[in-house]
């Protein structure tokens, strides 16, 4: 099995991080990265594998070099180095030297004795977030990871919106290489955010859990909300500890209640349209040299969240109300369909707490 050869601090508590630092099924692929969870902090391990002569080895060295952190979002600044110290650290086993400097100068950043983040949360979930005030939120993944997404995905993102917003517990299953499945980890997280103040005090955070093995197990069964991804294709079966799994671009719930959001209606064809067309726009300003400070991965967040937005604002207006009843007309200003959308706002009002009547009524007839 996986071994911790080396750490600092050497007394800090790093079990089950051996396995979480080297994604299951590895050995097939010559190097990755990878973000995980470990307790109250963020993991990113740099991955290589190394052909050897050697018989004690089986004809392979295959190492992890990874850092912990309070924070995921300054994690993508050290990649380069880690990725040069697991090559040097394959070829010339046992000299630690550069990582011990590493250490040293980077160290004022850990949580305190009590497990205490003493550097800030991830700023993903700060309450209020503006296009120019956010540079955190663009720098846990390379550029074109969001374009990345949505072309991977397609109109399913949509689909995938609805279950973050929702709180889901969404499992990405993927086998390795891991890392581009960790940025859709994160993007995923990013279709949920919301900038209006008040909003959800008893609501669970969605969290980011990037990489979870079978080790994780205890720990998911726990969890009422999250989103990960795993190499293991057992978890499948495993059905207790996910809402939605995801498989390539196949996303699938067992839930009978939730079935409904897994179908694309016209209103989700139409938010996808503009979408595109807000890519294209921004695609063509850059082209011709009018814009060179926005970036794909900005209009994709603040698309998410302008949408976002527009529904909580709608619906807290609504429970403002003299009568709180929400009609038809009101699913269409925030840019739903009334009756293809009809489950989500069902459970989006149950999940938030919202005190609103729906009043849109399912067709006995077309």
């Amino acid at each position: 099995g996986n071994m911790v050869e080396w750490c600092l601090p050497q007394d800090i508590d790093l079990e089950g991080v051996e396995f979480k630092s080297m994604a299951s099924g590895s050995h097939k692929i010559q190097s990755d990265f990878i973000y995980f969870r470990k307790g109250l902090c963020f993991g990113l391990a740099c991955f290589a594998n190394m052909p050897v002569e050697s018989e004690l080895e089986r004809g392979a060295r295959m190492k992890s070099v990874g850092i912990l952190s309070p924070s995921y979002t300054l994690l993508y600044r050290y990649m380069h180095f880690l990725e040069n110290q697991v090559r040097h650290q394959l070829e010339m086993p046992g000299h630690y030297s550069h990582l011990e400097a590493f250490y040293d100068d980077k160290k004022g950043v850990l949580p305190d004795s009590k497990g205490t983040p003493t550097s800030q949360q991830p700023v993903h979930w700060l309450p209020s977030i503006h296009r120019y005030m956010y540079p955190e939120m663009k720098i846990t993944h390379p550029a074109g990871c969001m374009s990345q997404f949505i072309k991977f995905f397609g109109e399913q993102i949509l689909v995938l919106w609805k279950f973050a917003l929702l709180r889901k517990r969404i499992l990405i299953f993927s086998p390795p290489p891991v890392g581009v499945v960790c940025y859709r980890v994160y993007c995923c997280c990013c279709l949920a955010n919301v900038s209006l103040p008040g909003l959800g005090g008893t609501v669970p955070e969605s969290k980011p859990f990037f990489y979870v093995n079978v080790a994780d197990i205890e720990m998911l069964e726990t969890e009422v909300s999250y989103v990960a991804c795993t190499t293991e294709k057992i978890f499948e079966e495993k059905r207790d500890l996910y809402d939605v799994y995801v498989d390539n671009q196949n996303v699938k719930t067992h839930h009978e209640h939730l079935q409904p959001l897994l179908k694309i209606n016209s209103a989700d064809k139409e938010k996808y349209r503009r979408l595109n067309d807000q890519r294209q726009m921004l695609m063509y300003s850059q082209e011709v040299g009018e814009d060179c400070s926005s970036c794909e991965e900005d209009l994709f967040i603040l698309f998410f969240m302008e949408q976002n937005n527009r529904i909580f604002q709608t619906l807290m207006e609504v429970s403002a109300s003299q009568d709180k009843t929400l009609t038809a007309d009101h699913a269409r200003g925030m840019g739903l369909d009334p009756q293809g959308d009809r489950n989500f706002l069902m459970d989006l009002l149950e999940v938030y707490g919202i005190d609103v009547m729906l009043v849109i009524d399912n067709p006995c007839c077309t």
